[in-house]
């Protein structure tokens, strides 16, 4: 197998040996039957430490971006939390974009900074400041990098972005959330790391709460290995089977999203009240190229900034009848946000604050027009 979309279909999900059950069975059981003191079935004892079920989904994530492992956990912030931990100690130092998912800052910011974590943000498009980070960075340093990014969808070169981390001895770390591996591929580009909410496209269908790291080194990943055992922050198997349903069908939705994201964000452009468009798609986008580059399209977010300011934009959001008001992304139905007040308000007074004439959008798979028209009407109201 060699093409994206059929490894997402098949890869670690062979047919149940037992039945021939084309898909395999949710292992919901918290501990293994053992034949004699020590010896276990496949290896299995308790399903904190492996499951079935799980592993399948943790096969099947490597495979989809080249990984030598990767590990699910219940949330993005947990896989997050898992890598930092497995890594870092104090005297440390991550080095993140100003304009991340608030929740990754907020993580760093007041659960790793107290631990003793130096934590430096720069604008992840201006390598000069980058580097200028990086100088003088301890032996533990994490470059942390998220492209495009939430919400303003600012785009980082990754490769040039692992070249500059490795020459300061950094570990590079791309959370990969907006683009999916189908889009994007970073451990190809020189990353050391990728990171998901998989609650997001992978899962892609709004019902499951989970996050993922994959590692292009075994050394680390035995580390977020020990911390996804001794730590327990896993996902269940009924979530583990969710994800992996969802990701069957990941290419094609993504095609789907980006499709449309591409025509919502050329009608939105010069609409009245708008004032700019933020997508990469866009010719005039600041990181149009560098995208172009490294992504096979791009990608179902974008973010509108409303001349009216914060009013204009809160009646916007308030307003559309096809596209939900709501948290989280990535889903097959299309959702509008206010950051400020919603997914950023965490950041609210520090120098990731989002300005409050913003509106995210996550373009869903429903028709085009229909989209197209909804945000229309919410913009004349």
């Amino acid at each position: 197998m060699t093409e994206f979309s059929t490894r997402a279909i098949h890869a670690g999900q062979e047919p149940d040996a037992g039945t021939g059950a084309v898909i395999p069975p949710i292992h919901v059981t918290s501990t293994y039957a053992q034949d004699g003191i020590g010896n276990m079935r496949a290896g299995y004892e308790y399903s904190r430490g492996g499951n079935p079920t799980r592993d399948g989904l943790q096969t099947l994530l490597a495979d989809l971006d080249g990984g030598v492992a990767a590990y699910s956990f219940a949330s993005g912030l947990a896989a997050e939390d898992a890598l930092l931990r497995s890594y870092l100690e104090p005297g440390a130092r991550v080095v993140m974009g100003n304009d991340v998912y608030g929740g990754t800052h907020r993580l760093v910011n007041r659960v790793h900074v107290p631990w003793g974590v130096e934590l430096v943000v720069v604008d992840m498009s201006d390598v000069d400041r980058v580097r200028a980070a990086l100088e003088g960075a301890p032996a533990k340093t994490v470059l942390w990098v998220e492209t495009p990014t939430n919400p303003l969808m600012k785009v980082a070169d990754i490769a040039l972005l692992a070249e500059v981390g490795h020459a300061a001895g950094a570990l590079v770390v791309v959370d990969n959330t907006f683009a999916s591996p189908y889009l994007q591929q970073p451990l190809s580009l020189g990353a050391d790391a990728v990171v998901y909410s998989t609650t997001k496209y992978l899962g892609g269908h709004s019902d499951v709460v989970g996050g993922a790291v994959v590692l292009a080194d075994e050394a680390l990943a035995e580390g977020v290995a020990f911390l996804q055992f001794g730590a327990g922050a896993i996902s269940s198997p009924f979530d583990a089977f969710l994800t992996t349903r969802g990701i069957k069908t990941l290419a094609v939705r993504m095609e789907r999203h980006s499709a449309n994201a591409q025509a919502v964000a050329e009608s939105l452009v010069g609409a009245p009240g708008v004032e700019r468009v933020f997508y990469p798609g866009l010719a005039d986008h600041p990181g149009h190229e560098v995208a172009a580059r490294q992504m096979r399209g791009f990608g179902g977010m974008l973010s509108v900034q409303l001349s009216g300011g914060a009013p204009a934009a809160k009646r916007f959001a308030e307003s559309t009848e096809v596209f939900t008001l709501a948290e989280s992304l990535g889903g097959v139905e299309s959702l509008i946000g206010y950051p400020s007040e919603m997914t950023h308000a965490s950041v609210r007074g520090t120098e990731l604050e989002v300005p409050d004439s913003i509106v995210r959008l996550s373009v869903g798979i429903e028709d085009a027009g229909d989209l197209v028209a909804d945000l229309r009407q919410a913009l004349e109201r």
